[in-house]
């Protein structure tokens, strides 16, 4: 039995969707019901019998700070697939982030050495990797976290969950850390998945950033993940990044694909630093959600290339083309945008 928190996400419904095709038997986890229903969708996209990929899955009401419900979820698994988390940038979010990503990892990996789970494979970022003084210089698995940097609050408890992981695999629980980069994938396209930019695009956006980062097709996730837990691969971590593209290239060819127009002026740095602080004051005053932190401010300017060779040599793996991926999920956008589903 496989078990995959989280299943609801995005990384979680593609996941679900290739394990079930690959007729694995699944149970997965999930928070509240009306989620669900996101991930038939996602199947149909895929599958003319995406109803019966999806009712062979066993679904398990359980979040993964409660412990009970966790236990039960747990019994006859053999591999465990940690999707589950929360993405958020505003710093006053930090105590549920912890939380979640943190301390739910944390019992994940208590109940994997419980019940001695074969293996676990642990969803975590590139948010939690360290960074180069050297922009130019690619970023590895091996290039070191600096805890003095201004680090957002999102990639501060990705590595502490990446810590906890660890910790499990010093008790004997074989486990495998992925490090995607932005993920691109269909169906989400509100809150902190990738699908939002898809969406912002298409509405209109009037400003582009030139800062660099890393993009991978969410399939490229799951096939690597499922991958690597199949292999005699143990406690490693692989970068999953297929490309590093700017974020005025990535807006420039999401709107392109949409057949949009695409940002005509430059968010300079100046102008970012403003927006940050007006931000937070508005925060202050009103009580309204952040939507620009100081740390997203500077990662939007900021140059980080990946280095996805290690995942490359170790399972002779083949990236798929960003724009092929860009392509393909725009195509999905505009379908559901139609309601033609």
């Amino acid at each position: 039995m496989i078990l995959v928190t989280g299943g609801t996400g995005l990384v979680g419904a593609h996941l679900l969707f290739k394990l079930a095709n690959n007729g694995e038997n699944i149970r997965a986890t999930y928070r509240r019901e009306k989620t669900l229903k996101r991930v038939a969708h996602v199947f149909s996209y895929f599958s003319d019998d995406a109803e019966s990929l999806f009712k062979s899955i066993e679904w398990v009401e359980a979040d993964i700070n409660d412990i009970p419900k966790l236990q039960n979820a747990f019994k006859g698994v053999t591999y465990v697939y940690h999707c589950a988390a929360f993405v958020s940038f505003e710093p006053n979010e930090y105590y549920q982030l912890r939380k979640i990503n943190i301390e739910g990892t944390a019992n994940i990996v208590n109940l994997c050495i419980s019940n001695a789970i074969k293996k676990l494979c642990y969803v975590s970022s590139i948010a939690a990797l360290g960074h180069h003084e050297n922009p130019e210089k690619l970023i590895n698995e091996q290039t070191a976290w600096n805890r003095e940097e201004d680090n957002s609050v999102y990639a501060i408890t990705k590595y502490g969950a990446e810590l906890e992981v660890w910790r499990g695999t010093q008790e004997k629980v074989d486990a495998i850390v992925v490090n995607p980069g932005i993920i691109l994938g269909a169906g989400y396209w509100k809150g902190g998945s990738s699908g939002n930019l898809f969406r912002q695009i298409h509405n209109g956006m009037r400003y582009y950033v030139n800062g660099i980062v890393g993009y991978v097709d969410v399939f490229d996730v799951v096939n690597a993940m499922i991958e690597l837990m199949e292999k005699d691969i143990k406690n490693e971590n692989f970068i999953l990044v297929s490309e590093n593209l700017s974020f005025k290239d990535f807006q420039y060819k999401v709107a392109k694909a949409l057949n949009v127009a695409p940002p005509k002026k430059e968010a300079k740095p100046w102008l970012l630093n403003v927006a940050w602080r007006l931000d937070w004051l508005k925060h202050k005053l009103f009580g309204t959600r952040r939507s620009l932190s100081k740390q997203t401010a500077k990662s939007a300017i900021s140059i980080a290339k990946y280095d996805n060779s290690k995942l490359k040599k170790t399972l002779g793996f083949e990236f798929k083309p960003i724009d092929q991926s860009i392509n393909e999920v725009c195509q999905l956008y505009l379908k559901d945008l139609k309601g033609d589903h």
